[in-house]
């Protein structure tokens, strides 16, 4: 495990497990919730699964199995690949309530066995603030390419990298280009009290421009299939959140 994993995995072991206690509920409440209606999970990455039922899924930084879960349940085969023992008590304790199964593995996706997941999954399914936990780029892609079958598809979704250029006061920050390591913030730091916040280890992050993104994506291998920008959670008229459907 490289320095940034090993940085990354100490934080998000600190106290996860209590915060999606508190954000979605105990398992047992998230659980009765997905089985309501197992598909509303996915929400706007649902039209690219395709035929879920007997597919085998990569959920990679898969946190919480809030994704993996329904995806089991509409009768995917599904591994979660993350880096916290302490999203993996919450998954498994999910998946047991919900009567689903997952495979969880817990370790950095840069250390992943390709002698035994090299071309495993039909779907790779990435989501929710994930690629600036890597310092390289191109060696990720690289391994998620890998991990592909013939014919098989990748839904990455993540951060717009234009929402770090603008402040909550709709601001420009001059910093699209900043590509060093930096320091910050656990993304669930902001749920406890300020004097709990003192406890929190920071996690270690790199930016990538979209174009840094989608050159990746095409130099590792995969066919560009679409590319979509979403707004945010206010509708903003600014992009957000975007997501890319690959195929190898």
């Amino acid at each position: 495990m490289n320095e940034q994993s090993s940085i990354n995995k100490k934080a998000w072991e600190y106290r996860a497990y209590e915060f999606w206690v508190n954000r979605d509920g105990l398992p047992q409440e998230k659980a009765a919730h997905i089985l309501k209606d197992p598909k509303a999970s996915l929400k706007k990455h649902l039209q690219h699964f395709g035929q879920i039922e007997g597919r085998t899924i990569a959920n990679l930084c898969g946190s919480n199995g809030r994704k993996a879960v329904p995806l089991s349940l509409l009768g995917a085969n599904v591994t979660v690949f993350d880096l916290s023992e302490e999203n993996k008590r919450y998954a498994l304790e999910l998946a047991n309530y919900a009567n689903a199964s997952i495979d969880y593995i817990v370790g950095d996706l840069y250390d992943i066995d390709l002698n035994t997941y090299s071309n495993h999954f039909d779907i790779l399914y990435l989501e929710g603030g994930i690629l600036h936990y890597f310092d390289d780029i191109h060696k990720l892609m690289t391994i998620l390419f890998s991990l592909l079958k013939m014919d098989g598809k990748m839904i990455l979704s993540d951060f717009h990298p234009i929402g770090r250029c603008i402040d909550s006061n709709s601001n420009y920050i001059p910093n699209y280009f900043n590509e060093n390591l930096h320091s910050g913030d656990v993304p669930y730091k902001q749920f406890f009290s300020e004097k709990e916040q003192k406890h929190f280890p920071d996690v270690k992050v790199r930016s990538y421009t979209m174009g840094d993104i989608i050159n990746a994506v095409i130099a590792s291998g995969f066919t560009l299939q679409r590319y979509d920008e979403h707004r945010g959670w206010k509708n903003e008229n600014i992009p957000w959140e975007f997501t890319i459907l690959a195929t190898r």
